[in-house]
């Protein structure tokens, strides 16, 4: 692993531990469960990619899509 991939997999192994810790959050069960399976899936979906521009625009969008998942808990629980 070169110094880059590292600082990248640190960053999608965050990402993906801010996520389910997010999903702790979440008030239904059914709804922690099929969000658990969602955000599993799609790592492993891309587990594979190697091309630094598509896991940078990837992890944008995690982050995005968690920033939204945060903002729904917290709309929830209001």
């Amino acid at each position: 692993l070169s110094p880059s991939q590292f600082l990248r997999r640190q960053q999608v192994l965050q990402l993906y531990r801010k996520i389910l810790r997010a999903i702790r959050d979440v008030p239904a069960e059914a709804d922690r469960h099929y969000l658990k399976d969602w955000a599993r899936e799609e790592f492993r979906r891309n587990k594979d990619a190697t091309e630094e521009d598509a896991i940078r625009m990837m992890i944008t969008q995690g982050n995005m899509q968690l920033q939204e998942l945060q903002r729904t808990i917290k709309l929830a629980k209001s």
